[in-house]
């Protein structure tokens, strides 16, 4: 390992950068430097803007990836190597604005009745029933589950953010029904409530997305589901159901108002329920005081 390397790696330790996050930054420098064959403290800005073009219009990389890897390097200039540049340098690609895919109720009850393995359901109620993210659901431990106060504690999420999130009775029954079927007869606080077959360690995101791939497919909704189209309904669910979205934001666990602000856009209730101009103009009109004779 290269001391330029070992100090990036410290650098992103010190910062508390999660361990995903660092092995993709790592993995976008190498690429980086692999290109050129040479160190990335010998390359200027004129070599990251080709080299970000190359990704565009050769590599046909999205523009989410490429500007992880304008992250990754931002990363590396100025506070590995300390560039005297600012991060205007590091000019970023344009992202399209998507909305995110919602199911209906009906279509959430259909879906889980195709979840087979009762491990994977429990897991995927978790993403809707209380919104977590995949990488949240498949950590949770015994311990966090507050069945006194009916609440779950999800530990170092995104950000390493604690939150509290709630616990409905229906998703309580499932998961003792599935913590029943543990093979430890004396698990402890500690335990993964989804363990894997690796002693000590929870089951992994890859695993309970291959189980909701599948689901989808055999429950014959056309539209494309993941572990976090689960979360993106429960939020849309929320807000339809007159849930303020402040305190979604504290159940998302989101730091900016204007990203849970975002579902805003694919409620139907709400858009629905927003009266049109239109039919305000023969009411106005009606309204209109009587002008009085001379």
């Amino acid at each position: 390992m290269t001391p330029l390397r070992q100090r990036f790696i410290e650098d992103m330790q010190l910062r508390g950068l999660a361990p995903t996050t660092q092995r993709s930054y790592i993995h976008y420098a190498a690429e980086f430097a692999k290109y050129y064959g040479t160190s990335p403290e010998h390359l200027d800005l004129e070599a990251i803007r080709q080299y970000e073009l190359y990704l565009l219009h050769e590599r046909k990389m999205s523009p989410e990836s490429i500007n992880t890897f304008v992250s990754a390097v931002q990363f590396l200039y100025l506070v590995t190597l300390e560039m005297p540049w600012g991060k205007e340098c590091f000019p970023r690609v344009r992202v399209a604005t998507k909305l995110p895919i919602v199911l209906s109720p009906d279509e959430v009850e259909l879906f889980f009745r195709h979840v087979g393995c009762l491990k994977h359901r429990a897991a995927l109620m978790l993403c809707y029933g209380a919104g977590l993210r995949i990488s949240e659901a498949v950590k949770i431990r015994i311990g966090d589950i507050d069945s006194k106060r009916m609440l779950i504690r999800v530990e170092e999420g995104k950000g390493r953010k604690d939150r509290y999130v709630m616990l409905s009775p229906r998703l309580l029954a499932v998961l003792r029904a599935c913590h029943r079927m543990s093979p430890c007869r004396t698990p402890a606080p500690k335990d993964y409530l989804f363990g894997s077959w690796r002693e000590g360690r929870p089951m992994t995101c890859g695993a309970l997305s291959v189980a909701c791939r599948y689901a989808a497919k055999n429950s014959g909704i056309p539209k494309r589901i993941t572990a976090h189209t689960l979360r993106h309904s429960f939020a849309t669910h929320l807000l339809e159901g007159g849930t303020d979205t402040r305190v979604i934001q504290v159940l998302l666990g989101h730091s900016r108002i204007d990203t849970t602000a975002r579902y805003t856009r694919v409620s139907a209730h709400v858009i629905a329920g927003t009266p049109s101009p239109l039919d305000a103009l023969g009411r106005t009109s009606k309204q209109e005081p009587k002008k009085p004779r001379k």
